[in-house]
C-alpha cells in the first residue's frame, strides 16, 4: 500500500476508498462550514480538527495524530476529512486513513 506523508511524526497507509479525494474535501467542507465551524472557532483555534465525512463525527486535538486515531478508534475505515481550525493555508486531507507505523511501534513498545 502506498503511504502519503500526514505529518512529520507518521505515515499512514491510503486504502480503498469509496470516495475520490476531492469527494472527501468537498463533503468535508461542507460539513464543517455547516455543522462545526460556528461550535469550535475561535475558541479552538490552532487545534487540529478531523471529521468523518460519513457520519458526521469529528474530533479535535492540538496533535492531528491523536485528533486522527481517536476518530479512527470509532471506526477504524472512516472516511476523513482533517483541518487546522482557524488556518486558511493549514493542509486540508481528504482520504480514507488507517494509521500503520506509528500503532505498530506503539502496540510493540507496549509488550
Amino acid at each position: 500500500m502506498p503511504y502519503t506523508n500526514y505529518t512529520s511524526k507518521e505515515k499512514i497507509a491510503m486504502p480503498y476508498t469509496n470516495y475520490t479525494s476531492k469527494e472527501v474535501a468537498s463533503r468535508g467542507e461542507v460539513i464543517y462550514k455547516r455543522e462545526i465551524r460556528d461550535k469550535v472557532e475561535p475558541k479552538h483555534k490552532g487545534k487540529f480538527l478531523v471529521i468523518d465525512i460519513e457520519t458526521g463525527e469529528y474530533k479535535m486535538n492540538a496533535d492531528d495524530l491523536v485528533a486522527t486515531k481517536r476518530l479512527l478508534a470509532k471506526r477504524p475505515d472512516a472516511a476523513i476529512y482533517g483541518l487546522q481550525i482557524g488556518s486558511s493555508t493549514a493542509y486540508r486531507i481528504g482520504a480514507s486513513a488507517m494509521i500503520t507505523e506509528k500503532l505498530r511501534t506503539t502496540k510493540n513498545e507496549r509488550t
